[in-house]
């Protein structure tokens, strides 16, 4: 059996190498993509709680700017709400859209983590920029982190683990 390991960790194991043939390494997340019953409505919303520039716009779609990243809104929910899947977006005052939330009836916890369903039933999870490992190249980090903004000691641990702290 291969040692299943790749560069930054020999603590995880490099799936790629269990098959034949050459696979593309996943490196991020371009888009999320999620179904929302109208679009002005959906915007409308969403601004409620996040400051955000629409990267474009059609009758039936809507595209949410995250710097190199986007959200993609689409009109025309065709499932149910979403119980278990849920997509974690970041920002820079993860407790100002717990309170802006709660102020607009959204039932969400008072403290800790924050994960709550949009009106078409997306499920979403606030998650504090601090908090986590993601970050974004100078040029991205500059457009959109408020100057002063710090990973808290654990998020910078974990990047500096992974070979990935400047």
């Amino acid at each position: 059996m291969h040692a299943l390991t790749n560069r930054r960790s020999s603590h995880r194991m490099r799936l790629s190498l269990l098959y034949a043939r050459p696979v593309a390494r996943a490196l991020g997340i371009n888009h999320v993509a999620l179904e929302v019953g109208d679009i002005d409505e959906a915007l409308t919303w969403y601004a409620r709680f996040l400051e955000f520039d629409l990267r474009g716009r059609r009758p039936t779609m809507a595209w949410i700017d995250l710097g190199d990243q986007f959200l993609a809104l689409s009109s025309g929910r065709r499932q149910g709400p979403d119980d278990g899947r849920h997509f974690g977006l970041v920002v820079d005052d993860k407790e100002a859209v717990r309170a802006v939330l709660a102020d607009e009836g959204v039932d969400v916890p008072v403290s800790g983590g924050l994960r709550f369903q949009d009106p078409w039933g997306n499920a979403v999870e606030i998650v504090d920029y601090r908090d986590v490992q993601f970050t974004k190249p100078p040029a991205i980090l500059a457009a959109l982190v408020p100057e002063g903004l710090q990973k808290s000691a654990a998020a910078h641990e974990e990047l500096v683990r992974k070979g990935l702290a400047g």
